[in-house]
């Protein structure tokens, strides 16, 4: 019984850590706003730095990575031994989704966070950390040609799953099993939490990040 309420406690904090609302508290800091009113709505690092500028959205971004890379690396094996669970990965996904669940839905902000990318990249760097830069290259191709951070969030994490079993082809990065079919639930995490995002882009009505575009349409 000791054991799964360690467990519970885990999860508890890891939640808590991914609770802490970045953005939010930089918009108060920086502007005196909620960065929730503004831009795009979201409580994100892109809307920061579209709001409040490059250096605030930084800090938001590292911060949001950093708060779910530590409980997946850290709170998850440091904790391991009292677990109930006998396979660390899935204690790891559970400490790390717990995280991302309190970027996403942060219970110091009325449960309206951030769409959770930016904690996911945290996570993911802790399980897959060959993985991770690759889909972090499709990321910035993806935003470099199209200007749509969105669909490069969903493009990069949908690629997450193809690297895995394209990697051990090379001898590189064999993930168990449980890592293996948590990557290909991770796609559908970041197109759940950006449908508005997929409508807007069918709609053609996404705001495109057209700074980090390399090719743009000429007047």
């Amino acid at each position: 019984m000791q054991e799964y309420i360690n467990l519970l406690l885990i999860l508890i904090l890891s939640y808590l850590t991914g609770s802490i609302p970045t953005s939010i508290i930089l918009g108060r800091i920086v502007k005196g706003i909620d960065i929730r009113e503004h831009g795009s709505g979201n409580a994100g690092g892109t809307n920061v730095f579209r709001v409040l500028g490059w250096k605030p959205a930084t800090i938001v971004v590292l911060v949001d990575i950093f708060k779910s890379w530590l409980p997946t690396a850290i709170y998850a094996t440091v904790f391991f031994q009292n677990q109930p669970i006998t396979d660390i990965g899935v204690v790891q996904i559970m400490c790390g989704f717990a995280a991302v669940l309190g970027h996403t839905y942060t219970i110091f902000a009325g449960f309206r966070g951030g769409k959770g990318i930016g904690t996911l990249a945290g996570m993911l760097l802790a399980l897959y950390p060959v993985a991770l830069p690759l889909c972090l290259i499709v990321f910035a191709l993806t935003l470099v040609l199209t200007g749509y951070v969105s669909l490069g969030s969903i493009l990069a994490t949908v690629s997450l799953p193809i690297f895995l079993m394209i990697l051990p082809i090379f001898g590189i990065e064999h993930s168990s099993l449980s890592l293996l079919v948590f990557a290909l639930l991770v796609p559908w995490f970041a197109i759940y939490t950006h449908r508005s995002n997929i409508t807007r882009l069918r709609d053609g009505t996404e705001n495109r990040f057209e700074k980090a575009m390399i090719f743009k349409k000429k007047n």
